[in-house]
């Protein structure tokens, strides 16, 4: 693939905030030519690479995937993949509502294919678009609070779905959904829902402690192993998830003991600490496989840049970069109460030292900012980020099955 194209997802969610589908963000050759852009080559370009040689199903898995579409697509000037039952065709808002594009879509909704309707805001010309619509896209930033009740009641009915799109809070989500929306998109799940001071709620005392007692840099191998036995939980599912498949060992691993000589202090350290994490309850589970990418992408990066570093550091960075949505406190507060690095803790409050750039590279290629990519202070060539954070993707949805299982 070519080292000038990158490409991404971000999640959409349904009422229940499980994932529905997958936006495929992408950066298409064109846009890094000087002066040119050229839309249809670089849609072009993303979906050879996703659906030929990446594969789709290492992007998104079982799940649908979003994909901008611009006219000449439509219109067949263009081939489009013939995974119908998968994609979701976006119209971009400025797309001409003449009747040869109009016709063209309804012949690929015949076909099978799922259409959308991006940044959608309504005018009466829109009308021939919307009757062949499945899902319309509402940017949340576009309309006021009176204007996104007016949509919401015009187009509910007769059977479109409507997606929020650029959600940020956890309160526009709520709102959101009781309005009547059907799906959601944004970054609202990465971020903490309710703040209550600098006090974790009862319900996440037990995890910050057995949080703070793994990350005890001094901590030795017998007592990490105490630590873990006596968590019944823990210890169950750090052992299941050490004989699965995942792991492919010889031997059968029987104890926390075992599990230790076997894999070493550091590593079992990570696996429990995220098992831990993937136990927070009234969570989506989209946010722990957020924080194992982001923990996977980092310690990626980690070993590229910083091979003097142990790697389970960046690990580690990645992986807490989500504590606050998981606990529903500031960062600051919970890092108040874990005995991390400093090298760690720096790295995830002022993004300082080479593990904070690391991790301003991982955020920005998640949310798609791909100037910020081009740009890092790591010094990480763009295509270098992009096949590790395919790497980790590929890797996190693997360990997600056995987790969640």
């Amino acid at each position: 693939m070519a080292n000038d194209i990158l490409v991404g997802r971000q999640p959409i969610y349904r009422r229940n905030m499980d994932v529905y589908a997958y936006e495929l963000l992408f950066r298409g050759r064109s846009e890094t030519e000087a002066g040119v852009t050229d839309g249809d080559r670089a849609t072009s370009e993303v979906l050879y690479n996703t659906f030929v040689e990446i594969g789709v199903d290492e992007i998104v898995g079982r799940h649908r995937a979003f994909v901008n579409l611009t006219p000449s697509f439509l219109l067949g000037e263009y081939p489009l993949p013939t995974t119908e039952g998968q994609l979701v065709l976006e119209l971009l808002e400025d797309t001409p509502v003449t009747d040869e594009i109009v016709n063209a879509v309804a012949n690929l909704r015949a076909r099978g294919y799922t259409i959308a309707l991006d940044d959608f805001v309504y005018q009466p010309h829109l009308e021939p678009l919307v009757r062949q619509a499945d899902i319309i896209k509402i940017d949340l930033m576009q309309l006021g609070d009176g204007e996104l009740e007016k949509h919401v009641e015009r187009l509910s009915g007769n059977g479109t779905r409507l997606l929020a799109e650029k959600v940020e809070t956890h309160q526009e989500f709520h709102h959101c959904r009781e309005l009547g929306f059907d799906l959601f998109q944004g970054f609202f799940f990465c971020r903490p829902e309710v703040v209550r001071g600098n006090h974790l709620p009862t319900n996440r005392v037990a995890i910050a402690e057995l949080l703070s007692a793994l990350q005890d840099p001094d901590v030795e191998l017998s007592t990490l192993e105490r630590l873990i036995s006596r968590d019944v939980t823990l210890s169950y599912r750090l052992l299941r998830l050490i004989n699965s498949a995942y792991f492919n060992l010889r031997r059968e691993v029987d104890s926390v003991g075992r599990a230790l000589m076997l894999l070493g202090l550091d590593a079992v350290r990570n696996w429990a600490t995220l098992l831990t994490l993937s136990s927070v309850e009234d969570k989506p589970t989209e946010l722990v496989r957020t924080a194992v990418i982001r923990a996977r992408l980092c310690q990626n990066l980690g070993a590229t840049v910083d091979p003097n570093t142990s790697s389970d550091l960046y690990f580690t960075v990645g992986l807490f970069s989500t504590l606050d949505a998981l606990l529903d406190q500031p960062l600051e507060a919970v890092l108040e109460q874990l005995p991390l690095s400093q090298p760690v803790a720096r790295a995830l409050l002022e993004r300082g030292g080479i593990p904070g750039a690391v991790l301003d590279c991982v955020l920005a290629y998640e949310q798609g900012d791909w100037a910020a990519v081009e740009n890092n202070t790591c010094g990480i060539a763009p295509g270098s980020v992009r096949d590790a954070y395919l790497e980790a993707v590929q890797w996190a949805d693997d360990l997600m099955r056995e987790i969640v299982a």
